[in-house]
């Protein structure tokens, strides 16, 4: 049977407007997907949705359509978004309004029963991570467009493919395989070299890299690719660090599949092409992850700049002027970050920043009984006092939780073009996630001269945040490299080495196939990204920080 070949064309609420344009212009495409939830978006829309209750879903995407709707008829190729969010039937009704305004005839599906919000009282937007089968139930019955509201993000790969190639439930194997593609496919430009750790190497053009696609087969094996004369480029290295990216042990697990990330091979299958196989899967948990939001509380900073000498003495005195205003506020948070050079020749090198977080469920003692006592010291404390901004009237924060219920609490339902509401069976077959036996790791390299340098030399990292946890992905790109690596970074290296860890709960996976190894940090972002619990609320920088860390590294590898 004919590959499916499926693009993406958003990677976030957010991301390249054009890009909807960009892919079904650039060449042939069966289905264009596009992402637009994460956690803190969810949030996002449950805040607009409080303004507006016929809100709640991406307006973005239904600003996209109506430039390229026409052009997705014209050309046959089927859309399959998450724009729906909080309220997928509203925007399914949006887009028929949309194509009747432009004189297109256009069969609008969505897929809906995520929504748990009523069951969980006092929470902004509570919602569960569905499958892709109510996708598939749209696509096989004609429609042109689905819009979904929380699926999860492979879900928008595995929904078209198991309609393509006529998949059930139980081939694990072909849905594993087209997980495992969605996966990469999801943080669009992720996969084709953006925030890609070895961005500098060669004289590749990343200054607008393409959206990626896949080719995938009936079989679940799938080549990652992207429209010629794109930018940015596919190769192993791209493609390792997506796969890393914001997951956890060797068992993916989701409400279809779960599928073994330590079961995937990688190859290069030419120029920008590299081919996925070896995919196994197995049956899903027995329950589906809910994402609830709630609102938090309320937070304010303000960041203190402190130029040239006595930078610790500067530091101490505007904390003493400013705790007694401090003193009923819940938490608290000072950082000092010492951005000062020693006889620096500009001003901004010569300073260091101070930085105040404050949160609790008053708005108005992290409000104007902050802001009012930050700047009543502007005359009154260490020489050359000022702010990079002055403080504001308290915001609101939230928090993600994550809790999960059987797959028979939600009622997924595929709503058709012509009205017709067909009900997608909850899985049959279940099995209880754990994780696998360690795998065998390589014979650790002889010994040898070493010499002191940065991890980033010999390995890439990717990093990011599930709820209040955050994952680290390392990997070498040779044989030697993860010789060396299996055996050297462990998680007592690991907490050496990024010390914001130690008293944390770190879990090390190893992936021998992808020579690599992931590391689960638990608790680093506090309640999450929206309650902005650290620096990097996000923990996209993690890896990062932990490539410039410098240990003893054979010669042989530098």
């Amino acid at each position: 049977m004919k590959p499916l070949r499926i693009g993406n064309a958003s990677g976030f609420y957010g991301d390249r407007f054009d890009a909807l344009r960009e892919m079904l212009t650039g060449g042939e495409l069966d289905v264009l997907t596009g992402d637009y939830l994460a956690e803190l978006t969810m949030l996002i829309l449950g805040r607009d949705r409080l303004k507006d209750p016929e809100g709640g879903y991406a307006r973005t995407f239904l600003r996209q359509l109506e430039e390229c709707l026409g052009l997705a008829q014209e050309r046959r190729v089927r859309i399959v978004a998450n724009a729906g969010g909080l309220n997928p039937s509203g925007l399914a009704a949006r887009i028929r309004e949309l194509a009747d305004r432009l004189g297109l005839s256009v069969r609008v599906a969505h897929v809906e029963g995520d929504d748990l919000t009523a069951e969980h009282p006092g929470a902004l937007a509570a919602h569960a991570y569905l499958g892709g089968f109510g996708i598939a139930a749209c696509l096989r019955a004609g429609a042109d467009v689905v819009v979904t509201g929380r699926v999860t993000d492979a879900a928008l790969v595995t929904g078209p493919a198991a309609a393509h190639f006529g998949w059930g439930p139980g081939e694990y194997d072909r849905l594993a395989g087209a997980v495992v593609a969605g996966h990469v496919l999801e943080c669009g430009t992720q996969a084709t070299g953006g925030n890609y750790a070895f961005f500098a190497d060669g004289e590749r053009d990343l200054r607008r890299p393409g959206f990626p696609l896949a080719e995938l087969h009936e079989d679940g094996t799938a080549v990652i690719t992207k429209h010629p004369g794109t930018g940015g480029f596919v190769d192993v290295g791209t493609v390792t660090a997506q796969l890393l990216y914001e997951t956890q042990g060797a068992r993916y697990a989701g409400p279809d599949v779960t599928a073994r990330l330590d079961t995937v091979r990688l190859t290069q299958d030419g120029p920008d092409r590299v081919r996925i196989s070896g995919v196994r899967g197995e049956a899903p948990p027995p329950t589906l992850k809910v994402g609830r939001n709630r609102l938090g509380g309320f937070r304010n900073e303000v960041t203190f700049v402190l130029t040239g000498l006595d930078i610790e003495a500067k530091a101490a005195l505007v904390r003493e002027q400013l705790e007694p205003h401090l003193a009923k506020v819940t938490d608290v948070r000072w950082d000092l970050v010492r951005t000062d050079r020693p006889d620096a020749d500009t001003e901004e090198t010569a300073s260091a920043l101070l930085r105040l977080v404050v949160r609790d469920t008053d708005q108005e003692a992290v409000g104007r009984a902050l802001s009012g006592a930050a700047v009543e010291l502007a005359l009154a404390s260490y020489p050359g006092f000022h702010v990079l901004a002055p403080p504001g009237k308290g915001s609101p924060y939230g928090v993600f939780e994550d809790v999960y219920v059987p797959h028979s609490a939600v009622d997924h339902m595929a709503v058709l073009h012509d009205g017709r509401r067909i009900p997608v069976d909850p899985a049959q077959e279940t099995a209880v996630l754990e994780y696998p036996p360690e795998p065998p790791l390589p014979a650790p390299l002889p010994p040898g001269p070493t010499r002191r340098a940065p991890l980033g030399l010999v390995a890439g990292a990717r990093s990011g945040d599930k709820g209040g946890n955050a994952n680290v992905g390392v990997w070498a790109r040779t044989d030697e490299g993860w010789r060396w690596l299996a055996h050297t970074l462990t998680v007592d290296r690991l907490r050496e080495l990024l010390p914001e860890t130690v008293d944390l709960d770190v879990t090390r996976h190893a992936l021998p196939h992808l020579r690599a190894l992931n590391f689960v940090v638990a608790g680093i972002l506090g309640e999450g990204v929206a309650a902005q619990h650290r620096f990097d609320p996000q923990a996209k920088a993690l890896g990062e920080w932990l490539r410039s860390r410098h240990l003893e590294i054979p010669e042989s590898l530098l």
